[in-house]
């Protein structure tokens, strides 16, 4: 189980700073892959923590291999977010301030598909998102996917 805290006075203090890689994947419609995540039920990009050992974009190929059985090549960087007031807590005590990385990649195999990490998947589109369930922080995310105009977002 985990929390996403966002401006709240109230967010637990960070104990750990956590590399993370969120992946914009598009379809030929133009519309965004979307996961809705097991642990917590909100609807975001393929993504998680990077591993000792690993590449960042290494990270990124992974996690969407992980979450929703793709084969993606890395094409760019969205952006890159470190906002203070994001912290996530989980149930073992540890309280992450995030340095995400927000790729976009192109599929180079497989089939889209739920997994132990994804309940469900979908393509949607910029209006589409509204009638989902999704934590403030990623909808900043993704609505930089959708304007993206090759300029890398840092926030």
């Amino acid at each position: 189980m985990k929390i996403d805290y966002f401006n709240d006075p109230n967010a637990p203090a960070p104990n750990s700073l956590t590399p993370v890689v969120n992946v914009a994947i598009w379809d030929a419609a133009g519309r965004l892959l979307l996961i809705r995540r097991s642990d917590d039920g909100y609807w975001s990009l393929p993504g998680g923590f990077m591993d000792f050992g690993e590449r960042i974009a290494e990270a990124a190929v992974r996690e969407v291999k992980e979450e929703v059985g793709l084969a993606v090549r890395v094409t760019g960087i969205v952006g890159i977010y470190t906002d203070p007031a994001h912290v996530t807590a989980f149930d073992n005590g540890e309280v992450h301030q995030q340095c995400t990385v927000c790729f976009e990649a192109t599929v180079e195999g497989g089939a889209a598909s739920i997994s132990a990490e994804a309940s469900a998947v979908r393509f949607c589109t910029l209006p589409e998102t509204a009638e989902l369930r999704i934590h403030p922080v990623m909808l900043t995310r993704i609505r930089h996917c959708f304007s993206s105009d090759g300029q890398v977002r840092i926030q």
